[in-house]
C-alpha cells in the first residue's frame, strides 16, 4: 500500500513563506557543492552557532559537564567545540538528505548488521535510534535500507512540514510519516511487520517517563519502548549512524535485536536502553546532540540544571 504523498497548497506561495523559500533556496544552492566542501562549511557554520547561541551552547556545556566529570575544563571545551562543529555539518546533511539525487547520497554510505533486519522479516520492528547530528541523513539511507516509517513532530509552518515530509518520504515510497503523538498507528504499523525509525532518547516530560541514571545523572526516562514492542509484538533493533573522518562518508551499523525484552520490570527496561544508548555515545560523543535538555525534567524537589 503507497501512501499519500503530502500536499501542496497553493497559499505556500503567498508572501509570507517568501522568507522560508528565499532560505530553502539558499539552502539548495549551498548543498549542490562537493561533499568534501560541505564539511569545511559545516565546521565553520557550527563555531558560528556555539559562538552566537549562547542558549544553547550553554545547555550543551552544561550536559557534557554532567555526563563526563571525568574530563577536564580544556577537554569538555574542545568537545564542546567539536561538538558544535558536528552540528553545523548536520544542518547541511539535512538538504543533502531532502535534495540531493538518492544515487549521490547513497554511495557515502557502508552497513554492518544488514543480516540482523532479514532475520526478522515475518515480525515488525522498532529501529532504535538516537539523536546524532547525522540524523537525517542517517534516516534517509535506512529508509531506503529498510523501508521504515518514521516517527516526527509536526512542524509549526506548514510550508516547512510539507517540505520535510516530502524530503523523507522520497527514500521509503512505501513509507509513512507518522506524528509523534499518534500511538495507535504506530502500533498497527508495527502488528502488520513494518519497520519504524524511533528515538526514545530525550526527555518528554514526567508523563509516561521513569527517573533512571543516564550517564550516572537520574533522567526522565521514556517507557514507552518497552510498550511499543509489547502491544505491536516488534523486536527492537538498535541502529546507528557515525559521520567518518576525512571525508570517507558514513556506517550504518545494526545490531542483533534486543534478546528477552522487554522483560517484566518497566524500570529496568529503561536503565537497559539507557546503558545501550550511553554506551553508543562514549563512541561518538563528539556527534551527540548536547544541545537538547536531556536533563530538563527534575524529580520533586530538585533544582533545574539548565
Amino acid at each position: 500500500m503507497a501512501f499519500e504523498t503530502p500536499r501542496f497548497h497553493w497559499h505556500f506561495l503567498s508572501p509570507r513563506f517568501w522568507p522560508l523559500w528565499l532560505g530553502l533556496g539558499i539552502s539548495w544552492l549551498v548543498v549542490q557543492l562537493p561533499y568534501r566542501v560541505l564539511l569545511v562549511i559545516g565546521r565553520k557554520l557550527g563555531r558560528l552557532m556555539l559562538r552566537y547561541g549562547h542558549r544553547r551552547a550553554r545547555i550543551a556545556r552544561k550536559n557534557i559537564e554532567l555526563c563526563f566529570p571525568g574530563l577536564s575544563a580544556a577537554e569538555r571545551e574542545d568537545l564542546l567545540i567539536r561538538n558544535f562543529e558536528s552540528m553545523g555539518i548536520g544542518a547541511l546533511e539535512v538538504g543533502m538528505s531532502w535534495w540531493w539525487p538518492k544515487r549521490r547520497l547513497y554511495r557515502l554510505f557502508e552497513v554492518e548488521g544488514g543480516e540482523h533486519l532479514k532475520a526478522i522479516k515475518e515480525q515488525g520492528a522498532l529501529m532504535l535510534c538516537l539523536h546524532f547530528s547525522t540524523l537525517e541523513v542517517g534516516a534517509a539511507f535506512l529508509c531506503y535500507f529498510a523501508g521504515i516509517d518514521g516517527m516526527y513532530r509536526k512542524h509549526r509552518n506548514p510550508l516547512f512540514d510539507w517540505v520535510q515530509q516530502r524530503g523523507r518520504i522520497r527514500h521509503s515510497p512505501q513509507g509513512e510519516t507518522i506524528e509523534r503523538e499518534d500511538v495507535r498507528t504506530m502500533i498497527r504499523r508495527l502488528r502488520q511487520k513494518r519497520r519504524i525509525w524511533y528515538a526514545p532518547d530525550q526527555d518528554y516530560g514526567p508523563k509516561q517517563s521513569l527517573f533512571v541514571p543516564f550517564f550516572g545523572v537520574t533522567a526522565a526516562t521514556v517507557t514507552a519502548t518497552s510498550r511499543f514492542a509489547r502491544l505491536g509484538n516488534a523486536r527492537v533493533l538498535p541502529c546507528f549512524q557515525t559521520r567518518l573522518p576525512d571525508g570517507k562518508g558514513y556506517r550504518l551499523r545494526i545490531l542483533p535485536p534486543l534478546e528477552n525484552f522487554p522483560g517484566e520490570d518497566e524500570a529496568a527496561d529503561a536503565r537497559r536502553i539507557n546503558e545501550l544508548i550511553e554506551a553508543e555515545v562514549r563512541k561518538q560523543p563528539e556527534q551527540y546532540m548536547w544541545l537538547h535538555r536531556r536533563f530538563k525534567t527534575r524529580p520533586p524537589g530538585e533544582p533545574s540544571f539548565y
